[in-house]
């Protein structure tokens, strides 16, 4: 990491920031975003006036999601004014969705500072801020059930929506080409997954070789306990998976199209590193209150809807959450750049499996919420024939719609079961209800 002024004045090794922006979450989430023109405050005469508003211009309209800002007061208003709960949850799901996107940005101009190691750590902590936030509230609040449906559907979104629909568009678009990408990266990623997936069936299948009538204090403590070791070994393989990324084999992560090298080549931070940080504290705020308003009225939006919480969890949140993201994958797939669509869906999906769900263990464990890796039986199912299916998928290098169809089809299948599972959740330590 460099001197203060080299912080202000962006000097890095130029190797280095193309790897920053060659990352596939950063270059997805980059076309949602859209240039700004710099003479509407380059006749401003006052320096300090000048610098805010042009950035509040690259932060609040550097994106095109800058319409749904003015949920995010309208939120905190009906908050305060005791609007009916699902207009608050309403409001906060949508705020959420341009809040997720600038982070990306935020983290992504710190790093252009900072080096490729602290940008891509930074990177990797920020890079499903939206999930994690709501997750750490809801573990606070002891809604087990929600913050593992809102863990759950991230993945599997990421896993089956988003590379689904990515590889569906994608190979509707390139009937005529044979879309191929670098298995290494898929590999990884894969291998994480199905590590993860181990480490949430143990705690099942230990439950489930009691009798039922021997379940007692001493089980449910084991399967903690268990619960808790798994977590570690999960945040050291993914510690070891960052050293992996950042370090040793970096290349198998870069985007390696020679075009989008050129578009890159030419780009350059557009915000200081300190205005990017103190926006970056603000927007993390931000997303914490509208995480908290979220969590709060999930249950009351569910009732007044009519529809299941564990269908609000995993399914809704998480296509709002990371609209985004979501985007900008299959844009890039649009393109027939399916490695960056791979990195995004393969990336996020491993992040919060072998980083997010462990670290809310762990905490858990710190602050006294009995929070295992036990994801009931229907659950855990839906998650192991979704990482094997992809398994399958990606097996062969090469892609076309059909693969696509495939993906999105079993997604809309998992949807329409906890659309419908309405049954009351099974009790835990935690104290977990109703779905």
């Amino acid at each position: 990491m460099g001197s203060l002024s080299d912080l202000e004045n962006g000097e890095i090794n130029k190797k280095e920031q193309e790897f920053i922006k060659k990352n596939a979450q950063n270059l997805s989430n980059s076309m949602m975003r859209k240039k700004s023109d710099p003479e509407l405050v380059s006749k401003i005469r006052f320096k300090k006036l000048r610098e805010i508003l042009g950035n509040l211009q690259e932060v609040i309209l550097g994106t095109k999601l800058c319409l749904l800002f003015p949920v995010i007061p309208l939120a905190m208003l009906a908050q305060y004014y005791h609007f009916a709960r699902p207009w608050i949850f309403a409001f906060s799901l949508l705020g959420l969705a341009p809040l997720a996107e600038r982070v990306s940005f935020l983290t992504e101009q710190i790093a252009y500072f900072t080096g490729p190691t602290v940008g891509g750590l930074l990177n990797a902590t920020c890079g499903n801020a939206t999930e994690m936030i709501i997750a750490l509230l809801a573990l606070y609040q002891r809604k087990i059930h929600v913050l593992k449906y809102s863990l759950l559907g991230s993945i599997l979104s990421n896993l089956l929506l988003v590379l689904g629909s990515s590889l569906l568009c994608g190979g509707l678009t390139n009937l005529k080409k044979e879309q191929r990408f670098d298995r290494g990266q898929a590999d990884v990623n894969s291998v994480l997954l199905l590590l993860g997936l181990l480490c949430h069936m143990l705690p099942l299948m230990y439950r489930l070789s009691v009798e039922p009538a021997l379940i007692n204090n001493n089980v449910t403590t084991s399967i903690l306990g268990l619960s808790r070791v798994s977590s570690i070994c999960m945040l050291v393989a993914y510690a070891a998976y960052l050293f992996f990324q950042l370090r040793t084999h970096r290349q198998m992560f870069e985007s390696s199209e020679e075009e989008e090298e050129d578009k890159v080549a030419g780009d350059e931070a557009v915000i200081g590193f300190w205005s990017s940080f103190a926006w970056l504290i603000g927007m993390t705020i931000t997303i914490a209150i509208l995480s908290e308003y979220v969590v709060g009225t999930i249950e009351d939006a569910s009732d007044s809807w009519g529809i299941s919480v564990s269908f609000i969890s995993l399914i809704l949140l998480p296509i709002v959450g990371n609209a985004a993201e979501h985007a900008g994958s299959i844009i890039f797939a649009l393109k027939n750049k399916l490695d960056i669509s791979l990195g995004v869906a393969l990336g996020s999906a491993s992040q919060i499996s072998m980083f997010v769900v462990p670290l809310c263990v762990i905490v858990g464990w710190i602050i006294g919420v009995d929070m295992d890796l036990d994801f009931s039986l229907l659950e855990t199912g839906s998650l192991a024939f979704s990482i094997l299916l992809i398994a399958f998928t990606l097996q062969d290098g090469t892609s076309h719609y059909m693969k696509g169809v495939v993906l999105c089809l079993a997604y809309c299948a998992i949807a329409a079961c906890f659309f419908f599972h309405k049954l009351p959740i099974r009790n835990n330590s935690s104290g977990s209800s109703a779905a």
